[in-house]
């Protein structure tokens, strides 16, 4: 009977310490809500709302990229008017800046969990023709862009986040004049467009 009851005991202590770290790891995700970032660009302030309960490794590749201070001094180094503007890979001279692995494509779970499609205002991981391709490269869309909504036909493009202040700096932006720039044969704006500082505000 003692070695029944202390198996018992063991079992129930066991059961209990595996509830309380279930508790414990969830509650972080749980409690996780919108993290702000602004970027500082040449042209103003823009301020970002991220939203990690839809897209939690896209939003924690993006605040990595902020800490490491990885956006200051890059460029908006494709812009687009009527469809969306997007930066945060090259610097002032077209240099591309290095980067970590890919962050595994979240679009369809975004999606499934309510999160946002690729309308006006929103923000969105950029990548190749590869869907598991996106690394800290980013686009915010000054139109809705249905077709970059992922589906089950499309892998699409994951939107993490939107603008929450300054779209009248996007629309400044958007209206930029273009032309050839660097290695990219159109589509940069001729007056540079700069992210000074990105910051987390919260």
């Amino acid at each position: 009977m003692k070695t029944s009851f202390s198996h018992y005991r063991r079992s129930l202590f066991g059961s209990l310490l595996c509830a309380v770290l279930a508790v414990t790891s969830v509650a972080p995700a749980m409690a996780a809500g919108p993290v702000r970032v602004k970027l500082a660009t040449s042209s103003g302030d823009i301020v970002l709302e991220l939203y990690p309960e839809h897209a939690p490794k896209t939003v924690a590749n993006f605040v990595q990229y902020v800490k490491d201070q990885h956006y200051d001094g890059t460029i908006f180094h494709r812009v687009i008017d009527n469809f969306m503007i997007q930066g945060g890979g090259f610097d002032g001279s077209f240099a591309q800046k290095k980067t970590r692995a890919p962050v595994a494509h979240e679009g369809r779970e975004a999606l499934a969990s309510g999160g946002l499609r690729n309308v006006v205002g929103t923000v969105a991981m950029a990548r190749t023709n590869d869907p598991q391709s996106a690394t800290a490269q980013f686009f915010i869309n000054v139109k809705d862009n249905a077709f970059l909504d992922p589906s089950a036909q499309s892998w699409g493009y994951t939107v993490f986040g939107k603008v929450v202040s300054g779209m009248d700096v996007v629309n400044k932006i958007k209206a930029s004049p273009t032309g050839a720039g660097g290695p990219f044969p159109s589509d940069v704006p001729k007056t540079p467009i700069i992210i000074n500082k990105a910051t987390l505000e919260n």
